[in-house]
């Protein structure tokens, strides 16, 4: 046991006004705290508090648990950031052999979250709600809370639909009201994957698999938003790439375009830096357009 740490749709991962008052009403990633709990670990399995479109795509993956009769258990803080907190969890069923870990993304309270950069990324993404607008808009406390489930609604839906598209990009396995439930990309006992920023070898590999992934968001209509080699894992020679809640509609968003342009000058400069000499900013952003019909 480990001892460490939509495009141009909404639809079925739309925010209303229902998922607000349940949101403000009960936290769905805090543990239980009456005497019904698991006979072991911190709290019975969350799965079926998820309606079958807060969950993953199917098939679901043979790892994942999905016993009605499993336990999670905390097993430590993966990664700190300013608007959420990554965990890592085991799911397993006692007294078995079926177990998985997984990646627990939390966005904070409305009291601690900052959100710095929040209004670039989310214009266009108001509600249909006119009280939650202006919630939001003036950044009251009920309004950030809107925000936090944007934020963790936008990056739940972009996961089933890079993952669906064949991205690399972790399985989602559920969301259950800011908290975002994925798969954990590392070893069996639990330690995480490195980040891009911390690996030397292979690169030049990693740069094609990085250029064909990106392609693939633009041809799309998307950008990651926020890309860099902090938010991009390697696993077993694999490129995966995380931390995607401001992914941006590069055909709607007004400032679509800059957001190609800097996903490609961060990463192409950080491995052209890296004496990877395919990697070039203005030849890539110019690539992204292209596929992007911009």
């Amino acid at each position: 046991m480990p001892k460490h740490s939509q495009h141009r749709r909404r639809g079925k991962y739309a925010l209303d006004a229902d998922d607000i008052a349940w949101l403000e009403s009960t936290s769905s990633s805090t543990f239980s705290e009456t005497g019904d709990g698991p006979p072991e670990g911190d709290r019975w399995s969350t799965w079926d508090q998820s309606t079958p479109t807060e969950k993953g795509p199917r098939p679901y993956p043979d790892w994942l648990v999905t016993e009605l009769a499993a336990v999670d258990t905390e097993h430590g803080v993966l990664k700190t950031g300013k608007e959420a907190d990554v965990h890592l969890i085991s799911r397993g069923v006692p007294g078995t052999d079926r177990e998985c870990l997984l990646a627990a993304k939390r966005y904070r309270s409305a009291d601690h979250r900052l959100f710095h950069r929040d209004a670039g990324y989310l214009e266009g993404r108001s509600t249909r709600e006119s009280r939650m607008n202006r919630a939001m808009a003036n950044r009251t406390a009920f309004g950030k809370q809107v925000i936090a489930a944007q934020w963790a609604v936008a990056e739940f839906a972009a996961l089933c639909r890079l993952w669906e598209l064949g991205v690399p990009v972790p399985y989602p396995v559920q969301i259950t009201g800011t908290e975002i439930l994925q798969e954990f990309i590392g070893t069996r006992d639990g330690f995480a994957a490195p980040r891009l920023a911390q690996v030397a070898d292979g690169l030049d590999d990693l740069w094609e698999q990085l250029v064909t992934a990106m392609v693939t968001l633009a041809r799309e209509g998307l950008a990651h938003g926020d890309l860099s080699p902090y938010n991009l894992l390697v696993h077993e020679g694999r490129l995966v790439i995380i931390d995607l809640p401001q992914i941006v509609d590069v055909i709607a968003h007004p400032a679509g375009p800059s957001f190609l342009d800097r996903d490609a000058r961060n990463v192409a400069t950080w491995f052209a830096a890296k004496g990877v000499t395919a990697a070039d900013p203005g030849s890539l952003a110019a690539l992204l357009r292209e596929e992007a019909r911009m």
